[in-house]
């Protein structure tokens, strides 16, 4: 069989799983349509560009996303390793000077023998050993060309982005540093907000003009996890305050005073310039969102760096189209990684990548692909996106409840840190004695 394998996408993925054939001396064609193609959302020609955030999540083993850190660390990830080099201050989760993030990966993969970085549009499915990575901005001539293949219409939702700000343009008289319930050092920018102030804001942004959709994005679907902020406020005056605005365990201790609701940013690069602002993905038109942010106490001045934006996201059906190794049930050779199979999140578009780039290695050496198990949140994560029992399926993120459960004492069945120590464990435990076996 053919030794070379074709990656498409140099996205989070697919620089992965490049890294993962190059070090087991395979000759991989990494192709990136960027910059020639653009896309919507995405700013540099990097690879592994982060876009909709600078955070990979948890970091503490507890937490489902650290668990499926914790496993890509057990399983020799690459990008995980990068990550943790230009990681940035973020309480207990592990974000990351973005740009440094990607260049370092751009770097690495430039530097490695094995790889051909390639500056070209894909608009076919090779017939040669393939890992589809072309990820949720996939362009629209692949989209024809995977549609045919799997001879089924496109799943797809919309995407938004937040936006980012200067911390010197930030009033420090208003805002204040901590982390919530004082975990890890205080790393975020806190700005608060009274009862009258937060109805101020909660008017202007129920009344902002959003940008007009285009006629084929009418009755778009929007992954919950990651809802424009206009979408979430249409839900209810106090929405907000019990999602990304909730005020509990963030207290300004120069005051001691509790607040009505806080406003989050979070570090976006590692020179601790630019900030941007937590849960506030956002399709408001530029004015609109300018006259919103500087209704927050704290960003009266605000200088906007990038503006939010919406996109559009594609997945496919994994559940009728991939195994649990996310190799295609039709050909052998064909293995499709990152957001594209309906994984939501950076961290699940790395591991992914990890997995498929293992798995393509060992269809190439003959040997059994590793189909990971259920009680591992990566082998979770891949059983529950290729189950076939899903008639309606939706992209998903690392999450407890994919997991098979653990048996908790009647006193502890709420206690949800235990809960996850268990479940980190037996995860732990049951990978380690897979490999081995």
């Amino acid at each position: 069989m053919n030794k070379e394998i074709n990656i498409i996408g140099a996205g989070l993925a697919g620089s992965e799983a490049a890294l993962q054939l190059a070090k087991r001396d395979f000759k991989v064609n990494l192709y990136e349509m960027r910059p020639q193609t653009k896309t919507g959302a995405h700013t540099t020609e990097y690879c592994a560009e982060f876009v909709c955030s600078n955070s990979l999540g948890s970091y503490d083993i507890t937490n489902a996303s650290g668990l499926l850190k914790h496993e890509m660390e057990i399983l020799g990830g690459e990008l995980i390793k990068i990550a943790k080099a230009c990681q940035v201050p973020a309480g207990n989760a592990l974000a990351i000077d973005r740009h440094k993030f990607s260049q370092s990966v751009t770097e690495k993969i430039k530097q490695n023998s094995n790889i051909n970085l390639i500056r070209q549009e894909i608009t076919q499915i090779p017939n040669t050993p393939t890992i589809i990575a072309s990820g949720p901005l996939t362009s629209s001539k692949f989209c024809d060309a995977i549609k045919n293949f799997t001879k089924s219409e496109y799943l797809h939702f919309y995407d938004a982005i937040a936006p980012i700000v200067e911390k010197d343009s930030i009033n420090f008289d208003t805002a204040f540093w901590a982390s919530r319930y004082d975990k890890g050092e205080a790393s975020y920018i806190n700005c608060p907000m009274n009862k009258e102030q937060y109805e101020n804001f909660y008017n202007i942004l129920i009344n902002a003009p959003r940008i007009e959709q285009h006629e084929f994005e009418k009755g778009a679907k929007f992954f919950e996890s990651c809802l424009p902020i206009e979408v979430l406020a249409s839900r209810g005056i106090d929405t907000l305050r019990f999602g990304p605005m909730k005020p509990v365990g963030l207290v300004d201790k120069r005051t001691g005073e509790k607040n009505y609701a806080v406003v989050q940013l979070r570090q976006d690069n590692s020179a601790k310039t630019l900030y941007n602002l937590v849960g506030f993905q956002t399709n408001l038109k530029w004015g609109a969102q300018k006259e919103l942010l500087q209704s927050i106490p704290g960003l009266e001045h605000v200088n906007i760096v990038r503006y939010g934006v919406m996109h559009r996201n594609t997945f496919i059906n994994s559940p009728s189209l991939l195994n649990p190794t996310l190799q295609t049930r039709s050909r052998s050779d064909l293995f499709f990684a990152g957001q594209i199979t309906g994984t939501e999140g950076y961290t699940e578009s790395i591991a992914s990548g990890l997995l498929a780039g293992i798995n393509m290695a060992k269809v190439l050496n003959n040997e059994p692909l590793l189909e990971l198990p259920k009680e591992t949140m990566l082998g979770a994560l891949t059983h529950y996106i290729t189950d076939p029992e899903h008639t309606n399926f939706q992209p998903i993120n690392s999450n407890w409840g994919i997991v098979p459960p653990v048996e908790l004492p009647q006193k502890e069945r709420k206690n949800k840190k235990l809960k996850g120590e268990l479940l980190s464990r037996r995860a732990a435990e049951t990978l380690k004695q897979f490999l081995n076996d």
